[in-house]
């Protein structure tokens, strides 16, 4: 038997409001996982009370070699592993390193999860199929601003966050 000791960090993609059991199932299995979590005072209209919830939800990572990997994602909890080019994505040390640093500080977290205003994307459908533009604001509805160059002009037109588009890496 040869034995693998490669270890790399992955990211694990869980049912929704479960990442504490899938803590848990990793933990039975013995596989060596980092939950990052920030406990909030919750109010309520009748009381108060210390939350402890995951900074980003619907994730947790594991620290594991291929055997471990394949062994998580048989789990309840986890749903699957996040790919990248086709290829299980290795989540860099000092990316969980940072993470855990920023954790330890005892500050307001926002984690904002979607669309970023200033990235820049290419529209997949609809009648701006093709445009690049840049997101100006994400509105809590349904819609998206996204900012388009044309003719030394801005224009700026709103799209259903059901629209497909990609977003470009510069």
């Amino acid at each position: 038997m040869i034995f693998n000791n490669d270890k790399k960090w992955f990211a694990l993609y869980t049912k929704p409001r479960h990442e504490f059991k899938a803590a848990l199932q990793l933990e039975e299995e013995d596989i060596n996982y980092y939950l990052p979590v920030i406990t909030r005072l919750k109010q309520w209209s009748d009381r108060k009370k210390k939350i402890t919830e995951p900074v980003l939800r619907g994730y947790i990572f594991i620290f594991a070699d291929e055997k471990e990997r394949n062994l998580s994602l048989q789990l309840l909890s986890i749903v699957r592993c996040i790919f990248d080019n086709g290829r299980p994505a290795v989540i860099p040390e000092w990316q969980i390193d940072n993470l855990k640093k920023f954790l330890n500080h005892e500050a307001d977290v926002i984690v904002h999860s979607g669309i970023v205003p200033g990235a820049k994307v290419k529209i997949l459908d609809g009648p701006f199929a093709g445009i690049i533009g840049v997101i100006k604001q994400e509105n809590k509805g349904k819609t998206i601003a996204v900012n388009i160059d044309l003719l030394n002009r801005s224009v700026l037109t709103q799209i259903s966050k059901n629209t497909g588009f990609e977003i470009i890496k510069e």
